[in-house]
């Protein structure tokens, strides 16, 4: 049973509260429940956490270095700004999925571009909340085919 880590930054913690009509009603709590369950499903763990602290996310990136064997991560505003979790991402050895509740390419022209994605094996945008189940789906596949080699 490996662990995932499921990292959320800024704002995320209003989810279904913030300008539902982009990133619609389901809350964080929501959110973390649907992901244990896929998480379980596929005989995986996993460590939901959220801050607006761009160091907590830091700490938590190095700590799944130690234990995690991958990372679905919506890093919000701090996507288009954070060299800091671009780096820590780096060192960080296991896949790692960047996923955006909304279609941030329909959106403004500064959200257009990720750092995070200059790690990412692969970005999940526009699919809602549903895209961390399939996020995580995608890191399970990933730690199976690691596993094999």
């Amino acid at each position: 049973m490996s662990l995932i880590y499921v990292l959320n930054g800024p704002n995320l913690n209003l989810l279904g509260k913030r300008q539902p009509h982009i990133y619609g009603y389901e809350t964080l709590a929501d959110v973390e429940a649907d992901c244990r369950k896929v998480a379980t499903e596929l005989g995986h763990e996993i460590r939901f956490h959220q801050s607006n602290r761009e160091y907590e996310i830091i700490d938590w990136i190095h700590e799944a270095r130690e234990d995690g064997a991958g990372i679905v991560i919506n890093p919000a505003a701090f996507t288009h700004t954070s060299l800091a979790i671009l780096d820590a991402l780096n060192t960080f050895e296991g896949p790692v999925i960047e996923i955006h509740i909304s279609n941030v390419h329909k959106r403004e022209s500064f959200r257009h571009h990720s750092f995070v994605s200059h790690r990412a094996e692969g970005v999940i945008c526009g699919l809602g909340t549903e895209g961390y189940q399939l996020g995580i789906r995608r890191v399970a596949t990933l730690i199976k085919t690691s596993e094999k080699k």
